[in-house]
């Protein structure tokens, strides 16, 4: 492997760890080196080689074995549908993301502890409301809050495909800041959250599909006119 820069961090080592599972270097079942093996082919911390992995583990190639090491879960290039993906047009998009943030509300209005419900009120709290600056901050904080309600699904599965299409449904966050597509407000988030709380996933559904028809049919408005 080629040793990276000093300007790269994780984001290069994941393409670079991937690239190289990608080529078939480890085989599925295979054990990838150590930490300090990693950390030396590539120059770069333990620490980047820790994030590097648990990335690459929330997608799908990698499974982490307490106390035997990191192994080969799959050499399948799961980045070219992700291109398509984030090629498709923007109502695509919002009616993917529409379809999974639909059923993690569901579940988790019926999976949710108090502390989840604080939390989310937490997350929105810290979101506030866009003032047209620092725009990556806010998408960050955006996307916090839509992960933690996903989390709370306490769907394995879902929680790591939303994680796999995160880059997507940030594209989704700032295609709102914009002058054409309605961003959900404040209300519309807390409507969601409130619904959570309740315990009834119809409730949960419907909020969620609320809090997105405005972007849609904006969307198809664009699209006809």
């Amino acid at each position: 492997m080629r040793a990276l820069t000093k300007t790269t961090l994780a984001d290069t080592a994941v393409e670079a760890i991937r690239s190289e599972i990608i080529a078939q270097r480890w085989g599925v079942g295979e054990k990838l080196p150590n930490e300090a093996a990693l950390s030396s082919m590539l120059s770069v911390s333990r620490g980047t080689i820790r994030e590097a992995v648990r990335v690459l583990a929330s997608q799908g190639y990698l499974e982490t074995r307490q106390g035997s090491g990191t192994y080969v879960r799959s050499t399948a290039d799961f980045g070219r549908p992700l291109d398509v993906a984030r090629r498709a047009g923007l109502r695509d998009q919002f009616e993917a993301r529409l379809a999974l943030e639909v059923e993690a509300a569901r579940l988790t209005a019926l999976r949710h502890t108090p502390e989840v419900i604080s939390q989310l009120h937490a997350l929105l709290a810290a979101r506030g409301n866009y003032s047209g600056e620092d725009k990556a901050g806010f998408i960050k904080r955006d996307l916090a809050f839509h992960k933690a309600v996903v989390a709370a699904s306490r769907n394995l599965a879902l929680v790591e495909i939303y994680d796999f299409f995160s880059m997507s449904i940030a594209e989704t966050i700032e295609a709102t800041l914009g002058e054409e597509v309605p961003e959900p407000d404040m209300q519309a988030h807390v409507a969601v959250v409130d619904a959570i709380a309740s315990g009834n996933p119809e409730a949960a559904d419907a909020a969620v599909r609320r809090f997105m028809a405005p972007v849609i049919a904006t969307l198809d408005r664009l699209l006809m006119s």
